[in-house]
């Protein structure tokens, strides 16, 4: 079993920052693509950024100049800097790590969300 705990959402005014965080844990034997996932409510989820374990990024065309996504391998931890922050940007952020447990496959995981609103 595998847990991601996010951490770092909240309130912040328009123009402002948050990091964001997530750190798997439990049977992990290795990580490949780690990312970052928001989802407004009736909406369907969609890509904000990720990251493979060799350092290359992704960005939603909507975020690029404006969010960095970073991770720590050792501590098997994801980050997400976001600036310049937006309205539009509010909504419910997911973690997601595609994990190998047992050296088979990769499963994908998500974690519980955490709730990021810009106000205007």
């Amino acid at each position: 079993q595998v847990q991601l705990v996010e951490s770092g959402g909240g309130l912040v005014q328009a123009g402002g920052s948050l990091r964001l965080s997530c750190a798997a844990s439990g049977s992990i034997f290795r990580i490949n693509t780690m990312g970052w996932y928001r989802q407004a409510p009736g909406k369907q989820r969609e890509l904000v950024a990720r990251i493979i374990s060799g350092g290359s990024t992704n960005y939603a065309d909507s975020v690029k100049g404006r969010f960095t996504i970073s991770r720590d391998n050792a501590k098997n931890t994801v980050y997400l800097q976001m600036n310049s922050l937006k309205p539009e940007d509010t909504d419910v952020y997911y973690c997601n790590a595609e994990v190998l447990t047992n050296g088979i496959g990769y499963q994908r995981y998500w974690g519980q969300g955490t709730q990021v609103t810009v106000s205007s």
